[in-house]
């Protein structure tokens, strides 16, 4: 266990000709510059216009090919996306020989990829075949070409500066047979040694499973764990352009935050129920089954060691994060609730149903509320199922937000009572709190407009104004 995995993310990867002389090179020399493997995800951008824009939603090659089994939109669409992949590696490279390579291979995955598209295209003009039985491994081909041209691209990039770099194609570009993910990785890994070359591996890998059925974009991250579980690595590390830290800087001030420094999976998992994922839940489960901590840096400070998260409980009581999260308070009253059974499950039904995240819920005699994340589109679709199926029952929903105080042990804090305290001498309002009895976060329920200053007052009164006790007590 002498080698780590590490992922660099698609907007770090952007930059990567910078993290070139200082992250991946820096002032290490011969043997130091091995004993890591380095994960990437596409540049970015690229991803966006090969699937859809991830926060607009604006078509990309995916999205154009799907709403059109007939017209050649989408071709308009592969087009921009070479021309993204060109500007994107002619941003990093220096030499014209590496450019003319990174040149040609854009040109042949695109021109094999639309190849590709018109085949599907035309065999589906035929009544025995629908395309839409075809979308997912159509997703997934796409997906790959975006960590497959920034793999390729870096590692010519790390030879021109003398790195013995080899570029891992876990895409399954051309292959043949359909192989587990394990089976992917360990076949491209066999003949590697991290001690002697530095492994490029693309993020998406091409395996039976089909990772975007379950895990879409997310599947960059759970490459890079189940790499880290088999290869036996020291540390996983992802590499990104933030510290953790204890809340938005640009919310309570770069002055008051604090830079996690250690935490646990524990937290690690809360975090990414509130929509800040540290890493995805499913990788992070990998990860501690095989025992392989963790680290969080941020890419452009290497000299600092970021935050380790790992299996281990806290030395004290402590509040870590301060974070929040718009959604939506999904609320189902019927007087007839009371001693019955099945109101429960019914409701996680139509949620699961209609793909709603959950985030929290609480429940009474006769009232069932759960906080959605979710579009108001997709919650008007669950109320109507919600009245059909009890039609004396009355649904309501309305937009809230949960701010929720994270910690690895909240015990003998009064997290609680402090955190409605500090809402109140701000003169904010909580709808509702919640406190279960493991004490790893606290959720208090406000209005959206109040949210920030939420944020912003539960920081000051369970992060800053402790750690001045404490220094005070020392």
């Amino acid at each position: 266990m002498t080698h780590t995995v590490e992922k660099i993310g698609g907007t770090s990867m952007s930059r990567v000709h910078e993290l070139r002389d200082t992250l991946i090179i820096g002032d290490r020399k011969e043997a130091d510059l091995y004993g890591r493997i380095f994960v990437v995800s596409a540049f970015g951008g690229i991803t966006d216009l090969l699937l859809e824009h991830k926060k607009s939603g604006k078509a990309g090659v995916y999205a154009a090919f799907a709403n059109s089994d007939s017209d050649h939109g989408w071709h308009e669409a592969l087009d921009r996306v070479s021309d993204a992949m060109v500007a994107a590696h002619k941003a990093v490279l220096d030499h014209p020989g590496d450019i003319e390579r990174a040149d040609a291979f854009v040109h042949d995955r695109l021109l094999g990829a639309r190849n590709c598209l018109i085949d599907l295209q035309r065999l589906c003009t035929y009544g025995h075949f629908r395309l839409s039985e075809h979308m997912l491994q159509t997703r997934e081909l796409l997906s790959g070409l975006g960590e497959a041209h920034s793999a390729f691209v870096t590692t010519l990039m790390l030879q021109r500066a003398g790195v013995n770099a080899r570029f891992v194609d876990l895409s399954g570009w051309r292959d043949e047979g359909d192989v587990s993910l394990d089976e992917r990785i360990k076949g491209a890994m066999k003949d590697i040694d991290p001690a002697a070359e530095m492994p490029i591996v693309t993020g998406y890998a091409q395996c039976a499973e089909g990772l975007m059925r379950e895990f879409d974009r997310g599947y960059s991250e759970v490459t890079f764990s189940r790499l880290a579980s088999l290869t036996g690595a020291r540390e996983a590390i992802i590499h990104k352009e933030f510290h953790l830290s204890s809340a938005d800087p640009k919310l309570v001030g770069q002055d008051a935050v604090r830079k996690l420094g250690r935490t646990n999976y524990d937290v690690a998992d809360q975090l990414s129920n509130l929509g800040m994922e540290a890493i995805h839940p499913k990788a992070a489960k990998t990860l501690r089954q095989s025992g392989v901590p963790l680290r969080v840096t941020n890419a452009f400070e290497p000299e600092d060691p970021g935050t380790l998260i790992d299996d281990q409980p806290a030395d004290g009581p402590n509040v870590e994060i301060v974070t929040g999260l718009d959604l939506f308070a999904l609320e189902l009253f019927e007087q007839d609730m009371v001693g019955a059974k099945g109101y429960d499950s019914a409701v996680l039904d139509i949620l699961t149903r209609h793909n709603v995240r959950i985030v929290s819920k609480v429940s009474n005699a006769n009232t069932v509320t759960h906080y959605v994340d979710s579009s108001l589109k997709v919650l008007r679709r669950v109320e109507k199922d919600l009245m059909e199926r009890y039609p004396s029952a009355r649904v309501t929903s309305r937009a809230i937000s949960m701010v929720a105080a994270v910690g690895r042990d909240l015990n003998s804090l009064a997290v609680l009572s402090r955190g409605l305290n500090a809402l109140a001498d701000n003169g904010l309002e909580a709808i509702g709190a919640t406190q279960g009895p493991r004490p790893v976060d606290v959720q208090f329920i406000v209005e959206r407009e109040v949210m920030k200053p939420a944020i912003k007052a539960l920081h000051h009164a369970l992060i800053e104004s402790s750690e001045r006790e404490m220094l005070k007590a020392a």
